[in-house]
């Protein structure tokens, strides 16, 4: 009864508009109080907020954070963009095809969903409608291909799955490499299903020679650059993920100064981004972690793991409940306040079931970057739309054929859970 009114609680504070934080935090405290009194609650109030900020992992999310912004800055993006055009460009949607490209280099140099959708709509949407693309086709494939900043390495969602789950963060960012090449690869053939059934759509791009094509591959060394400074070290084992994220930064900053973008503006504008960011999401682990307290003392997690434990389903069809869950709270709440007030709970479900912790949390992530192009909340398709001037409807239209594009990855991947871990096993080697 108590647990069932905690989360009623939390639900309609969610619904007022209340921020995710918060929410977390009153109904959570609110529970505590209920359940052990006023000593229970000040004792855990008084240490949740050193013990949720004293973990030396967190260190990556605002260098991670700072990196994505001197890329920005630096406007390696648009070189991206422009490469990619030259070598894919003379296809039918071929442009498009570019973005998806794109999107998985912009990705593999930023942690920030938004953020990449919001680079591919300033530089490749207006080049899309110079050609003549429908609009429609055009938005839905930006807004689908900036997800792919939450899954290739460096990710910020899958930084934040290891702090709450506790495994490995450099496993984890390794073992989001094939399935963010797996991502990029469904979009593309999605993009030729689409002209093929739909010539009208998308045009012929102009063709470049052979020289023009290697000539362009000169604009993306800074990303091959970052990519080795980030996954290329973790990999190998040179740096920890905190190391690569600091060096990622650094090698960012220099590449800005090199650009001559990096003015005393642009990078006071950088650093306060990068703060405001992190502790928006220091704050909801603050909250997740009130929250967490109240879930651990009623022993709702333990169980609710030996109750699925129970269940005379297979392994299976309980993993497919829990994803299709994670898909219907991708409508309505933000990606990581997600991943904080879910993990805790579901995670020891998933291992009494069977399933190895990494591949969940590539799997969740893979699940959650629906919730960014899917209504009503959809946070792509809104950066999209501010580009566009387009009415969402047409854009949310336009990225459904991605959606179900997604929902094939995700049960590939389920089917083979060796899609994700092959990779990170490779790592024990060094």
């Amino acid at each position: 009864m108590l647990v069932s009114l905690v989360l009623g609680l939390l639900v309609v504070l969610l619904i007022v508009g209340l921020p995710v934080a918060l929410a977390m935090a009153v109904s959570g405290a609110i529970g505590l109080y209920l359940y052990g009194g006023m000593g229970v609650l000040m004792g855990i109030l008084s240490t949740t907020s050193l013990s949720s900020a004293n973990s030396y992992e967190l260190i990556t999310i605002p260098m991670f954070v700072l990196m994505a912004e001197f890329v920005i800055i630096s406007g390696i993006a648009s070189d991206l963009f422009r490469s990619a055009t030259v070598w894919v460009g003379r296809l039918r949607g071929g442009v498009a095809m570019a973005t998806a490209l794109a999107g998985a280099g912009f990705g593999a140099i930023c942690g920030s969903s938004t953020a990449s959708a919001a680079t591919l709509a300033s530089t490749s949407l207006p080049e899309m409608m110079r050609q003549g693309y429908e609009p429609k086709l055009a938005g839905g494939v930006v807004a689908i291909s900036g997800t792919l900043a939450m899954l290739i390495p460096p990710s910020v969602a899958l930084i934040l799955y290891g702090i709450l789950a506790d495994v490995s963060i450099s496993r984890l960012m390794i073992a989001g490499v094939i399935p963010g090449i797996i991502v990029t690869i469904a979009i593309i053939l999605t993009v030729v299903l689409l002209v093929w059934l739909w010539p009208h759509s998308a045009p012929r791009g102009q063709a470049y020679t052979l020289r023009e094509k290697l000539r362009s591959m000169k604009r993306i060394w800074p990303m091959m650059v970052l990519f080795l400074a980030v996954t290329g070290t973790i990999y190998s084992g040179i740096a920890t993920p905190t190391e690569a994220a600091g060096l990622a930064a650094f090698v960012a900053m220099l590449l800005a100064i090199r650009e001559r973008k990096l003015t005393k503006a642009s990078l006071w504008h950088a650093l306060r981004s990068s703060a405001q960011t992190t502790c928006m999401i220091l704050f909801i682990i603050l909250g997740a972690h009130i929250f967490g307290y109240f879930f651990t003392l009623t022993r709702v997690t333990n169980d609710l793991a030996t109750w699925v434990g129970g269940l005379p389903y297979p392994p299976l069809a309980i993993m497919t409940l829990i994803l299709i869950g994670y898909i219907i709270l991708g409508f309505f709440m933000d990606q990581i306040a997600i991943l904080i007030l879910t993990v805790p709970v579901t995670l020891p479900v998933v291992m009494q079931l069977g399933y190895d912790p990494i591949w969940f949390g590539v799997i969740v992530v893979v699940t959650a970057e629906l919730g960014m192009v899917t209504p009503p909340l959809g946070m792509n398709v809104f950066v999209v739309a501010r580009y566009t001037r387009r009415p969402m409807g047409e854009l949310f239209r336009g990225v459904l054929p991605h959606v179900w594009a997604h929902l094939l990855v995700i049960a590939l991947m389920t089917l083979f859970p060796q899609l994700v871990l092959w990779l990170p096993s490779t790592m024990s080697a060094h």
